[in-house]
């Protein structure tokens, strides 16, 4: 599980996220934007930091949203090394290539 900065968590656990989040959700009829499918994922798409936490343009713009399954949501994420050349992971284990 993903652990979040002090800042992170107060905007996650905060009334105006919350009701930010259900209607964004709500607005797209709870459904993958990408694949259709039920989402999961309400991704931002800049990333939010400790730059922009309290900069609702970031945080709070429906424009900077996005509602995904878990599968499309890893794909955005695909993109990002996260291991070297020389390994992969096979079965949530790290092997040689």
């Amino acid at each position: 599980m993903r652990e979040y900065t002090a800042a992170a968590k107060r905007f996650y656990d905060s009334a105006i996220w919350i009701k930010c989040r259900k209607a964004y959700i709500a607005s797209v009829f709870n459904l993958c934007e990408k694949c259709r499918r039920p989402g999961t994922i309400l991704h931002h798409k800049t990333e939010i930091n400790d730059a922009n936490i309290n900069d609702p343009d970031v945080t709070l713009n429906h424009s900077n949203l996005i509602y995904l399954c878990i599968e499309c949501h890893n794909d955005i994420h695909a993109g990002r090394a996260v291991t070297r050349d020389d390994v992969r992971f096979e079965d949530g284990q790290l092997v040689e290539v």
